[in-house]
């Protein structure tokens, strides 16, 4: 009896040496898929495969997740997706695309798009400006917003079968790919940290925090498309993968950047993302999510290796598959929180500095950056680079403003979030409240007051483009006679300088 394996092989010839009247220029492998690159396009066909989180082993299953996947992807990228085609058994036994026969296999039909466009190989010639990652977070956030709530799934049980599933396959590739010390670690503390947010899983599935979303976010599923980020494969094969919270969904394509190298740039999606999704006391669940999708990636290329036929490329599986269980353990270990705040006139570079801060800090991916202009857009109900009219910086309006960087940086911190506050602090209230929000919570507390010639911030003021703030040179000019620094206690900082050594002077100060 033919194996569904030995059956796909058969298969796998006849695409690549006949099926499309053309060569195929390349195949790409996955450990669920076959794809074919045939001119303007790619032939998905699934593998005769079953994990402990798939099960490809029949037709029917196949057929069914390539409909799902057809159907699923649509909503994102219908200018990908494009039709679904049987390979068939001719009555004389010769396999042919499409037409009369025994349908053998399906295949999932998309437009090819240049491999060179999807933000993995972008990303790894740095060719993806910053402007981009914050395009990209907020293509996320609008999906996210208007995916479709599920009560049925995630939470905290939801969650404890991906970490039992993640456990039974990383102990079954004990000793092949991975150290048993080294996932027994990773256990104990995937154990802990649930233990400790287990209750926050339901509560945010009650608030409508677990939708149907993409499942498997991560860069070599995202390509540039006629300049903006489009998302494209999401999971088809199980819908509980992809029935989760937001934040976990997010998760992984932070992972990704992080494992990458990419902190910053980590930092900056999660920082885009949470200025539109307002989800400060969620993220104390992002070292468990972060982990967890570290540990699948783990796994997955463990299972990868064990799948790959040639020595060199099957060793080089294990090294990654290694590296990624590091990082799961790696996101799991505690830090502290901080806050830092810096203040000054508007022009002195309180936000360039704080986005160069940002990535540094623990725990990973970075602060989250509250940043007193979008806070006001936001109240208004604009977005970030929308000028709001002279009547939305009214004393009682600015008093909101304030507060809400007080509360919203309190949040953040009980998460466990690093915090750095960006706002001109003028007054000398504004400065005790929020310093107050760190003595609370027993947490380090740094004020940093930046400082510079009129004539640098009004120059500075004069050359923002496309920004959240809306002080121009007159403002500058106006802010001298309104701020409070009689008593000062903050650090001052020379931030005429330029900005490279005005960040090297901050990082020395707080350790960095």
């Amino acid at each position: 009896m033919t194996t569904p394996e030995a059956a796909q092989r058969e298969v796998v010839a006849f695409l690549e040496k006949e099926a499309f009247g053309a060569p195929v220029e390349a195949r790409i492998d996955t450990h669920a898929a076959h794809i074919f690159l045939v001119g303007a396009r790619a032939y998905k066909m699934k593998r005769a495969v079953r994990y402990d989180f798939l099960d490809f082993s029949t037709l029917e299953r196949r057929h069914a997740a390539l409909s799902r996947e057809l159907e699923l992807n649509r909503v994102m990228a219908p200018e990908l997706y494009l039709e679904l085609v049987p390979v068939v058994r001719r009555p004389d036994g010769r396999l042919a695309l499409g037409g009369e026969g025994e349908v053998v296999e399906w295949l999932l039909v998309m437009r090819r798009f240049p491999q060179e466009m999807r933000l993995d190989r972008l990303a790894a010639r740095g060719l993806i400006a910053p402007a981009l990652w914050d395009e990209l977070a907020r293509t996320i956030a609008r999906f996210h917003m208007n995916a479709p709530v599920r009560t049925d799934c995630g939470g905290s049980i939801s969650l404890r079968r991906v970490i039992l599933g993640n456990r039974h396959d990383l102990e079954a590739l004990v000793p092949e790919v991975f150290i048993a010390d080294e996932v027994e670690s990773l256990v104990a503390a995937t154990e802990r940290e649930f233990a400790r947010v287990r209750d926050l899983l339901d509560v945010r599935r009650g608030a409508g925090r677990v939708r149907h979303v993409h499942g498997d976010l991560h860069l070599e599923n995202m390509v540039l498309l006629d300049g903006r980020p489009v998302l494209f494969d999401r999971i088809e094969f199980d819908e509980e993968l992809a029935c989760i919270d937001l934040l976990y969904d997010l998760a992984f394509l932070l992972m990704d950047l992080l494992a990458r190298g990419l902190r910053a740039e980590a930092q900056r999606v999660l920082q885009g993302w949470n200025e539109e999704m307002v989800d400060d006391s969620g993220q104390a669940l992002l070292p468990l999510f972060l982990s967890l999708r570290a540990a699948i990636r783990a796994k997955v290329t463990g299972l990868r290796a064990r799948l790959e036929e040639e020595r060199g490329r099957r060793q080089e599986a294990v090294v990654r598959a290694r590296q990624y269980l590091a990082l799961a353990r790696e996101l799991l270990r505690p830090a502290l929180p901080r806050l830092i705040v810096i203040g000054g006139r508007s022009g002195t570079g309180k936000t360039s500095l704080a986005y160069a801060l940002a990535p540094l800090l623990d725990p990973p991916p970075g602060a989250d950056i509250l940043r007193s202009d979008v806070v006001r857009k936001r109240l208004f109900g604009k977005a970030p680079t929308e000028r709001l009219p002279p009547e939305a910086y009214r004393p009682e309006v600015s008093a909101e403003v304030f507060e809400t960087l007080a509360l919203r940086a309190g949040a953040l911190l009980d998460a466990g979030r690093s915090v750095i506050c960006d706002a001109v602090y003028g007054k000398a209230a504004q400065r005790e409240r929020i310093a107050q929000v760190a003595r609370e919570r027993r947490v380090e507390f740094r004020g940093f007051w930046l400082e510079a010639p009129e004539e640098v911030c009004v120059a500075r003021a004069a050359a923002r483009r496309a920004d959240a703030s809306d002080a121009g040179p007159e403002v500058v000019r106006h802010q001298a006679a309104t701020l409070e620094t009689a008593g000062l206690t903050w650090e001052r900082v020379d931030a005429a300088r330029p900005l490279a050594e005005v960040v090297a002077d901050v990082r020395r100060r707080l350790g960095l």
